[in-house]
């Protein structure tokens, strides 16, 4: 039984199917222990990468708690993702630092070669494209981090560079330099 409002709600989620059977030992390691409901959420993201709609549902029918309340914290915590993320994923430093020395130039730029804007990830799923408020690396300012590593001292240029060289080594094909 689906009402408007889920169905809205529905929107901000990927309409991914997946396997929920991944779940099956989840809720049964914590179906009768009440306040462990973060942890089945985590969890799921470690199993799908993100929290997937039809998994949620499982969730809450399984747990016998009510979908709103499994909706309620799945969108809550920033630790929650409710769409998948791409193989790489780069996070933008939006700190002091970076700020002052160009970051939103950096920004703008992989928007532009991605064709994507922040917080979406690429058609491919190859990229995923997130703003942070500071790396800690503010030595190295404008300063990105492609899966842990950190690549600083950033033009425009620079950045676009690295994001075809990845490309290009997802293709096995060299970089045109222009």
């Amino acid at each position: 039984m689906s009402c408007d409002c889920e169905k809205k709600l529905a929107a901000e989620f990927s309409t991914n199917k997946v396997d929920t059977s991944l779940m099956d030992e989840v809720i049964d390691k914590f179906k009768r222990e009440n306040g462990n409901l973060i942890s089945v959420l985590q969890d799921a993201q470690e199993a799908y990468g993100y929290l997937p709609l039809d998994v949620l549902k499982m969730i809450a029918d399984r747990t016998g708690n009510k979908r709103a309340k499994i909706y309620g914290v799945a969108t809550f915590y920033s630790q929650f993702r409710l769409k998948p993320r791409g193989k790489y994923i780069i996070l933008t430093c939006q700190g002091t630092a970076c700020h002052v020395n160009g970051s939103d130039a950096i920004a703008e730029a992989l928007c532009e070669e991605l064709n994507i804007k922040v917080g979406d990830s690429t058609s491919d799923w190859m990229f995923s494209l997130e703003e942070v408020a500071c790396l800690g690396c503010c030595s190295l300012a404008p300063v990105i981090m492609i899966n842990g590593e950190a690549f600083g001292n950033l033009t425009p240029k620079s950045a676009r560079k690295i994001v075809k060289d990845i490309y290009a080594s997802e293709k096995g094909v060299a970089v045109n330099e222009d």
